[in-house]
């Protein structure tokens, strides 16, 4: 037990308490969130993949009432016809396209026997201090479009709507958000035009197909998690070690002499 008392001082204390964290952290934060964002990218490459793949279907096989989503579809390509709803439209500002900053126009889209869909027409680049430029309005006659399916942005936290340059303008596509703006309801998932579209603008890409990084970083904080307390206890083991090698050993009692042989030491001594 007196080898051990040293763990029991303040900074092997803290060592251990500080190696129960960070192992505590890595399997139940870390590792979970970069094999999350893992399986998200695996997942967005698959519909990615499968939507420049497959043929575009109607709008309402996907979205068939006005409170429909279709995260399990997004990206496929649907289309649909009706007519755009000038009075709601609003502009998503600070987006990246390409590298530089952009506005991306939003509008909502009555569909014909269908519900409202909300239409990201594409982007427009902003004016020096970042003002909306003008561009063009939406066709207002009846047309047909073609889109690929969004999710729902989630809302960015304090970032509140506003209205500037003539525009409400919000921070993510959110369609409840836009939808309590503007009074016109829309459904959860949202169409993002394809090329060549009726009042179409700057033309909005598909992600590259890349699972990323984050596999491999899920592995290294769960590899390191299991390597902190193996740390931590050939430390100990090797100050254990050390503490050995430096207590001298205690050498053994003189054996007391018996009767006899002490008169052969003095006898023997005589002679």
């Amino acid at each position: 037990m007196r080898r051990l008392a040293f763990l029991m001082r303040p900074g092997w204390i803290a060592l251990g308490l500080v190696v129960i964290a960070f192992t505590y952290l890595c399997f139940t934060v870390l590792a979970p969130w970069q094999l999350g964002k893992n399986t998200k990218t695996s997942r967005e490459n698959r519909q990615i993949d499968h939507s420049l793949n497959t043929p575009p279907v109607p709008l309402t096989t996907l979205l068939p009432q006005q409170d429909s989503s279709a995260p399990d579809s997004q990206w496929r390509r649907v289309t649909t016809t009706g007519h755009y709803l000038p009075g709601g439209q609003v502009v998503a500002r600070l987006r990246v396209v390409a590298g530089d900053q952009a506005f991306e126009v939003l509008a909502p889209f009555a569909v014909d026997d269908g519900p409202t869909v909300l239409v990201d027409r594409g982007f427009v680049r902003p004016e020096p201090g970042s003002h909306v430029p003008a561009f063009a309005r939406p066709p207002e006659q009846t047309v047909t479009i073609t889109g690929r399916l969004r999710d729902s942005e989630p809302v960015v936290p304090g970032k509140k709507p506003f209205t500037r340059d003539g525009f409400r303008q919000v921070y993510s596509i959110n369609t409840g958000q836009i939808s309590a703006l503007t009074g016109v309801p829309l459904t959860g998932s949202y169409l993002q035009l394809v090329e060549d579209q009726p009042g179409g603008l700057g033309l909005l890409g598909v992600p590259h197909l890349d699972s990323g990084p984050f596999l491999s970083y899920g592995i290294q904080w769960i590899s390191f998690g299991i390597l902190a307390p193996i740390g931590l206890g050939y430390f100990v083991y090797a100050e254990m070690r050390a503490r050995r090698r430096e207590t001298p050993v205690a050498k053994p009692a003189d054996k007391p002499m018996s009767v006899d042989e002490k008169l052969a030491d003095r006898y023997g001594r005589r002679r």
